[in-house]
């Protein structure tokens, strides 16, 4: 049996983005939908057309744009009948965003969390039973950093989960400050 837990061809950890346009490539639904897949395996633009629903002609064009931001690359070629089939894979499994390069892109704020959004509802509209919660709580800036890597991890072992199954499954993680209220320390007033 084949390891789905990590893609048919070699790729680094991560690769950090240090222009504008990997961001902006990645971040287009479909490019996203075409990174998701290679995460679990190679495939030609045929593969990803048909497993997307879409022409192969529209596949290849952000295909290109995948491959000219360097976010994935032939990782082999084969011969089928007198064509050379090409692979496509991730360059990193991982990509991570400069903090420079972060000023320079226009994304609309949001963008992560209107997907997930919009798949969560029509999750619910199917009866699947989906979860989700949203939490306060007032910690130390010391223990943020703990907590972060804490969910880093979560991530990480959702990734790594063996590829089996027929349903994809989605995990939104969020950690960040708010100016929200709190009651002062009891004694300090």
């Amino acid at each position: 049996m084949a390891d789905h837990t990590v893609p048919d061809y070699e790729l680094a950890d991560a690769l950090r983005f240090d222009r504008p346009d990997q961001f902006k490539a990645l971040f287009q639904e479909t490019r996203s939908q075409i990174i998701d897949l290679l995460n679990e395996r190679s495939a030609t633009i045929k593969e990803l057309a048909d497993t997307l629903g879409k022409p192969k002609g529209t596949i290849g064009h952000h295909v290109g744009a995948l491959a000219e931001a360097g976010l994935i690359h032939v990782v082999r070629t084969e011969k089928v009948r007198a064509i050379e089939a090409k692979y496509y894979g991730r360059t990193a499994r991982t990509f991570l965003l400069d903090p420079l390069v972060k000023d320079d892109v226009d994304l609309a704020p949001g963008f992560f969390l209107t997907t997930a959004a919009t798949e969560y509802a029509e999750a619910a509209d199917a009866k699947s039973d989906p979860l989700s919660t949203l939490r306060y709580a007032r910690i130390p800036d010391s223990r943020a950093a703990e907590w972060m890597q804490r969910l880093v991890d979560l991530s990480e072992e959702f990734i790594d989960e063996e590829r089996s199954g027929e349903t994809t499954y989605g995990l939104v993680i969020g950690f960040y400050p708010t100016d929200r209220p709190h009651l002062p320390d009891t004694g300090t007033q």
